[in-house]
C-alpha cells in the first residue's frame, strides 16, 4: 500500500515539473520605439539667440542671499569678512536697491548689480565711508541728500551707469571721481565747487559738448592731476583747466583747433592725448606743443600733414595714422646739425617716435638720426 502511494506521488511531481518546463514564455510588447542608432538631424537657422537683457524688475534674477554673518548688522545680501570688518561686499548679488549700510563700513562694493536709484535712507548711519564702488549698475538718479551723510568719502566710482548729469552736492573731500561710460550731458553749475582735494576726474565716454563745460566748471579743482574728457562731443579745447594738471586726455572728440597759448600756463603738464580728433596743420599753431614739462604726446588718427614742433624734453611722440609725407629732422632739431651742441640739455630726449599709417617709407632720414640721438624705437 505504501509503495503504491509513493509511486503515485512521484508521478504527480513528474507531471508538474514537465508542465513548467514546456510552458512557452510570450515576449512582451515594446513600450518605446527602438533606437535605430542614427542621430537625428537638427536644422538650425543662424546663431543661437542670446538671452535678452532684463528690462522689467520681474525679469531680473533673484537677489543672492548669503549665510548668516558673524556681524549682526551685516545685510543678508552682502558678505562681511571677519578679517576685514570695515568692508562690505555686495557686488554681483542681483540687487535692485542699496541695502542698509552699517556704521562700521569704510569700503562699500556694490558693482555689477541692477540698482537704478540711490536714495539717502540706506546711508543714514554710514558716515565713516571712505570708498564706494557702484560701477556697472543701472543708476539713473542719486538723491541730493546721499552725500550729505558721507563727509569722509574719498573715492566714488560710478562708471558704466545711466546718469545724465553729474550728481549734485558731492563731498568736498573727494580725491577720485569716476563717472565714465554714462550718458552725462550736463554738469550743474557749482558741481565741483570747493573740491580742492580732487586729484582724478574721469568723465570719458559721455555726451558732453562745448556748451556743457562753462568757463568756471573746473576752476576750483586746484589739486587735479588727471582730467579725462575723452570720447565726448567736444569741438574746442576745454577752458579753465587748472594749471597744475599733469594728465589731460581728450581722445575721440571732434576738436579741430588748439589756441596758440593754450598750454603755456600749465606748470606740470606731462601727458596730453588728442588721438582721434580732426586736427590739421591749420588748427595746430607752430610752437603750441613747445612745453618744457611735456613728456608724452599723442596725436594719432588726425589730419596732420607735417610733424609739429615740440620741446626737447619730450620723450614719446605718437603721430601714426595722419597724412604726413615727410619728416625734416633739420627743421625739428633744436641745435645746428653741422656742429656739436654746446649744452647737452639741447640734445632732444625723444626715445619713441611712431609714424606708421602716414605717407612715409623707410629709410629714416639721416638728419633725424643725427638729431634725435636717444631714439630707441621709431615706427614707420
Amino acid at each position: 500500500m505504501k509503495a503504491g502511494v509513493f509511486q503515485f506521488s512521484v508521478l504527480v511531481l513528474f507531471l508538474l515539473v514537465g508542465a513548467v518546463f514546456t510552458q512557452r514564455v510570450r515576449p512582451k510588447k515594446p513600450t518605446k520605439r527602438p533606437l535605430t542608432g542614427k542621430i537625428p538631424y537638427i536644422l538650425t537657422l543662424g546663431p543661437t539667440p542670446e538671452k535678452p537683457e532684463p528690462k522689467e524688475p520681474t525679469d531680473f534674477p533673484p537677489p543672492i542671499i548669503g549665510p548668516p554673518s558673524s556681524f549682526p548688522d551685516c545685510p543678508r545680501e552682502c558678505f562681511c569678512p571677519p578679517s576685514f570688518p570695515n568692508a562690505l561686499y555686495c557686488e554681483n548679488r542681483n540687487l535692485r536697491k542699496v541695502p542698509v549700510i552699517p556704521f562700521r563700513t569704510h569700503y562699500l562694493y556694490l558693482q555689477n548689480n541692477y540698482i537704478s536709484e540711490v536714495t539717502a535712507e540706506p546711508f543714514k548711519n554710514a558716515s565713516e565711508l571712505r570708498w564706494i564702488s557702484m560701477a556697472n549698475n543701472r543708476i539713473q538718479r542719486v538723491d541730493k541728500q546721499v552725500f550729505e551723510k558721507l563727509p569722509r568719502l574719498l573715492f566714488l566710482y560710478m562708471e558704466h551707469n545711466q546718469l545724465k548729469e553729474v550728481p549734485a552736492d558731492l563731498p568736498v573731500g573727494l580725491e577720485q571721481l569716476r563717472l565714465s561710460r554714462n550718458q552725462i550731458s550736463k554738469i550743474p553749475a557749482g558741481a565741483f565747487t570747493k573740491m580742492e582735494h580732487l586729484a582724478l576726474l574721469d568723465l570719458h565716454h559721455n555726451k558732453l559738448s562745448d556748451s556743457d563745460l562753462g568757463e568756471n566748471t573746473f576752476k576750483d579743482l586746484k589739486n587735479l592731476v588727471q582730467l579725462n574728457l575723452a570720447h565726448n562731443v567736444l569741438k574746442k579745447m576745454p577752458s579753465s583747466i587748472p594749471n597744475g594738471i599733469t594728465q589731460l586726455f581728450l581722445d575721440r572728440n571732434s576738436i579741430d583747433e588748439i589756441p596758440k597759448q593754450y598750454f603755456q600756463a600749465f606748470q606740470n603738464l606731462a601727458f596730453v592725448r588728442l588721438n582721434y580728433n580732426q586736427l590739421s596743420d591749420k588748427g595746430v599753431p607752430k610752437a603750441v606743443f613747445n612745453v618744457s614739462t611735456l613728456m608724452d604726446l599723442h596725436l594719432a588718427h588726425n589730419q596732420l600733414s607735417s610733424v609739429p614742433l615740440f620741446n626737447p624734453h619730450l620723450e614719446h611722440l605718437h603721430l601714426n595714422h595722419n597724412s604726413i609725407e615727410n619728416i625734416n629732422g633739420t627743421l625739428l632739431c633744436p641745435f645746428n646739425l653741422n656742429s656739436e651742441p654746446n649744452d647737452e640739455a639741447l640734445v632732444p630726449k625723444l626715445r619713441y617716435l611712431r609714424l606708421d599709417g602716414n605717407h612715409l617709407s623707410p629709410p629714416v632720414p639721416l638728419d633725424v638720426i643725427m638729431c634725435f640721438r636717444h631714439l630707441h624705437s621709431i615706427v614707420i
